[in-house]
């Protein structure tokens, strides 16, 4: 069991944003590497430790929906529903920004995106600091998302000034994005899927949400490689990874797989993972696998297909976009 997290380390973490730093913490989606968001010194050393482009708005995180008003310009009504069933949680809101905001935080957009997390351990940071905290997912620029204070050591080793170790993030995805930036009577657009579904955000708003479209804000999330191991990966129907998996072995190579199945073929060389069958499960463990199967030196990760239903859209969306290609290109 991991010891707990003292006040003297959240005070240490506190004073390492106040002076500028850098802090990795958990949330409940996956752990962000956290700068104070209006200090554009500390907000462009994420962009340098992650290798990202300075075009992709960050999320900013807030202990309470009392401070958003600080960040934007306008809170239309359907954000104050949305906020009201779910925050704190696994949602980003993505309003018109205020004027003080950073166009480093925004990407030069006229919007910002705020979340508020539920983690307990985020919750404390984030009370302590008072102010608002980008964080991004605490991986280098486009690769697999950390969900524990290891996986953020591997990534960063002493370019994170503080990790806080609040043990695996429960959900395991990041978060949904919501665009409420529109206002009036425009629908609110689901930009990127997360835990809480399109069918929840209807149920709540009582209302159709949008899909994006050209005039959607860009946000975390929305580009076609993402979420990428740096070996190979494809998805496919249980009898073809099998299939495919014997092929490499004849021809010298070996495969990972990430399947649905504890049943594991006698295949040379074949690294098989199994991961829950149950939704929820197979998420709070996917960026751990993914990274395990990475390390396993193979020529192909082989991910068993996912069912259709609704509640693995979230996970489909980041296979997905992992399968697009081994090349960075965004994060949380």
């Amino acid at each position: 069991m991991l010891p707990p997290i003292t006040p003297d380390d959240i005070a240490h973490a506190v004073k390492a944003l106040g002076t500028g730093g850098l802090v990795a913490f958990p949330t409940e989606t996956v752990y962000g590497l956290g700068a104070d968001a209006s200090n554009d010194d500390a907000v462009k050393k994420v962009f340098a430790a992650k290798g990202r482009p300075h075009d992709h708005p960050l999320i900013v995180h807030l202990a309470s929906v009392a401070q958003v008003s600080e960040w934007v310009g306008e809170i239309p009504a359907a954000a104050k529903t949305l906020a009201q069933k779910f925050w704190p949680g696994p949602l980003t809101l993505i309003f018109k920004r205020a004027a003080h905001v950073s166009d480093l935080v925004t990407g030069g957009q006229d919007s910002v995106a705020i979340r508020v997390p539920s983690h307990p351990v985020a919750q404390k940071l984030l009370q302590a600091f008072g102010g608002g905290v980008v964080a991004p997912s605490a991986n280098r620029f486009g690769r697999v998302s950390a969900t524990t204070a290891e996986h953020v050591r591997s990534e960063f080793g002493d370019a994170v000034d503080c990790v806080l170790d609040g043990g695996a993030s429960d959900v395991g995805i990041e978060s949904t994005i919501v665009d409420v930036s529109r206002g009036g009577n425009e629908a609110p657009t689901l930009l990127r899927p997360g835990w809480i579904t399109a069918r929840d955000l209807e149920a709540a708003l009582g209302s159709a949400i949008a899909a994006p479209d050209a005039n959607s804000p860009r946000a975390s999330g929305m580009l076609a490689k993402h979420y990428a191991p740096r070996t190979p990966l494809s998805m496919m129907e249980a009898d073809l990874v099998v299939e495919l998996a014997r092929s490499l072995a004849a021809q010298g190579k070996r495969a990972a797989v990430l399947a649905r199945s504890a049943l594991q073929p006698l295949i040379e060389g074949l690294v098989w993972r199994a991961a829950p069958t149950d939704a929820a499960g197979y998420a709070h463990e996917l960026y751990a696998n993914l990274r395990a199967l990475d390390a396993a030196g193979c020529d192909a990760i082989l991910v068993e297909e996912l069912p259709l239903a609704i509640e693995w859209a979230a996970i489909r969306d980041r296979l997905t976009r992992a399968a697009a290609g081994a090349g960075p290109e965004e994060d949380d």
